[in-house]
């Protein structure tokens, strides 16, 4: 099932940033710090931020283009075949001589929780003159989607090609860091769990689950002074929150609420998050009608193990939002 936009045009999606291949482990429980346990299984697979997300987004049958970096390597070549099954445009996506591609190494817990630690590699060359080198991608480009797992200034550089292209940017402020306000202003939604949330608005509380809209009127305020018009605040198994000061009034604060499954992997939910919403966004879905299918689809990716190979397609979704 495709995703298409309004007149049977779809929508065409740009992702900017990395790809790392997961050495992942999966463990009874997560170790303390000094602590060495016993795995119970170890994989490789292809993930990185970015990818995912591009990989997530072709798997609902959007038009994506992928723009990054890999090494000259079998991670690479495993990345780059990976999202292409995922008839994601890879044509952007150089191959670096003498680096290694980026690599995450992942721990997963019997509870689904998990422990990421990244290693850069190639995704530390992606530079702005490759943004700049791939315009021809962000050409008509409805959604650009961004991350924090490459460099601040190539992050910026892509936002503003995307904004030049009349994009709708999504910026995901993770792994978290801070972010210069030319950078915010660039951006048209935020993506953020709450902790990240408190980070970026200097430290504020975030309200609990099961806070009423009014609870957070603060913080849809503290956004917009920041230069943010738009955020969802993701809660991770109590579902999340659309903060949108360009809504009519009363459809300013939504809750999405949770999709219920058993959970056996949480590595790289929130792409499949980001991969959803930039879908629907790119299909011309208002931000919460696209947050509420973007969580159905991250739910649903809880329930296998890895990233890539566990993200649904449309029917999928469709039919968990049905049910």
């Amino acid at each position: 099932m495709d995703i298409q936009a309004p007149g049977n045009q779809p929508g065409k999606i740009v992702v900017v940033g990395s790809l790392n291949a997961d050495l992942t482990i999966y463990t009874e429980r997560l170790p303390e710090p000094g602590e060495t346990l016993h795995g119970e299984g170890f994989t490789v697979n292809p993930g990185g931020k970015s990818a995912n997300q591009a990989v997530a987004a072709g798997k609902l049958g959007a038009d994506v283009s992928l723009v990054g970096a890999v090494g000259r390597d079998a991670n690479g070549t495993m990345l780059l075949e990976s999202c292409a099954a995922a008839n994601v445009d890879v044509s952007h996506v150089h191959q670096v001589p003498g680096v290694e591609t980026g690599v995450a190494v992942v721990t997963v817990d019997a509870s689904a929780e998990n422990t990421i630690v990244i290693s850069a590699g190639a995704n530390g060359t992606l530079s702005p003159g490759d943004v700049a080198e791939a315009g021809a991608a962000f050409e008509g480009a409805a959604v650009l989607c961004l991350c924090l797992e490459v460099d601040l200034d190539t992050v910026e550089a892509a936002a503003k090609a995307g904004a030049e292209a009349g994009a709708t940017v999504l910026l995901n402020l993770s792994p978290y860091a801070p972010i210069r306000p030319s950078l915010a202003a660039l951006s048209d939604v935020l993506l953020v769990n709450a902790h990240e949330a408190s980070q970026f608005l200097d430290g504020e509380q975030i309200p609990g689950p099961d806070a009423e809209a009014p609870a957070w009127e603060p913080v849809l305020r503290h956004l917009v002074a920041r230069g943010l018009p738009s955020a969802v605040v993701t809660l991770g198994a109590d579902g999340s929150v659309v903060l949108d000061s360009r809504a009519e009034a009363g459809k300013r604060i939504v809750r999405i609420a949770p999709t219920r499954v058993d959970a056996v992997d949480t590595t790289g939910a929130g792409d499949a998050f980001t991969g959803g919403l930039a879908a629907r966004l790119a299909a011309g879905d208002p931000l919460a009608e696209a947050a509420a299918f973007a969580s159905v689809g991250a739910a649903l990716a809880t329930t296998k193990k890895g990233t890539q190979a566990a993200y649904p397609d449309a029917s999928a979704v469709f039919a968990r939002l049905k049910a």
